[in-house]
């Protein structure tokens, strides 16, 4: 699934804190959506999803 579309999807209740995070973790989703409102798109989102689910 594209980082775009996970911007808008509704987080689980409670993070499980595996590594890596699920795709529909809370902070993953957070992470993603403070991106894109910040003004970040393509490639470099991609890329903050991906670090995202790495911390």
């Amino acid at each position: 699934m594209k980082a775009k579309k996970l911007a808008g999807l509704k987080p689980k209740k409670k993070c499980c804190r595996s590594k890596p995070r699920c795709k529909r973790c809370p902070l993953v989703i957070h992470k993603v959506h403070k991106a894109e409102l910040n003004g970040i798109r393509g490639k470099d989102l991609t890329k903050v999803y991906q670090r995202a689910r790495k911390a």
